[in-house]
């Protein structure tokens, strides 16, 4: 698991995908790492082979993906069939099962208001995920004070469109940063 998250650390930009249209260009960009956001169960795993086949690290976003349920059983086709190196998901009982089968876990959680940050501390401290993904990105404030709340690496995602907020974000506390900016995955 610690291998995982130095390879984040090693280029802390992860490619945001929510459709394959701009696969190759992930696969080709400085990214080491791709979160898939969405997919079915038909295609899921060739596009998991084809980032894999790159020596890159794939997650699936488990609970966007169509066709699957949400109960271990669930968690185990996506370790046995599809075989990412990870996966994330909203759901603590997702974290819990992803980690029953080995997979690293990441849980991430919205910033809605304080309480949403009081509840997702509190959640990621009862899950124990491997990381962490707080959304939007861009509250670097509050990455910072959950990067100081909790033991897991924190990953700031969404509305990061900037190199200016990569640079606000990895101050702050992040590991890393997830983006479907393109640009982002060329940053050198």
């Amino acid at each position: 698991m610690n291998e995982i998250v130095e390879i984040i650390r090693s280029f802390p930009i992860i490619a945001a995908l929510r459709h394959y249209e701009y696969l190759d260009e992930a696969l080709h960009s400085q990214a080491n790492v791709i979160f898939l956001l969405g997919g079915d169960i038909f295609s899921i795993g060739d596009v998991v082979n084809k980032i894999k086949a790159q020596d890159k690290i794939a997650f699936v976003h488990a609970d966007l993906i169509d066709g699957l349920g949400r109960d271990r059983v669930a968690m185990e086709y996506i370790a046995k069939t599809i075989k990412p190196d990870g996966i994330i998901s909203t759901r603590s009982s997702s974290i819990k099962y992803a980690k029953e089968v080995g997979l690293f876990s990441i849980q991430r959680f919205f910033l809605v208001d304080s309480q949403g940050l009081t509840t997702g501390v509190h959640e990621v401290r009862e899950s124990m995920p491997d990381a962490i993904e707080v959304l939007p990105g861009i509250i670097h404030d509050k990455t910072g004070i959950i990067a100081s709340q909790v033991r897991q690496p924190v990953i700031a995602g969404g509305l990061v469109e900037k190199k200016d907020d990569v640079i606000m974000a990895l101050k702050a506390g992040a590991i890393a940063i997830s983006t479907s900016k393109r640009e982002l995955w060329f940053l050198e």
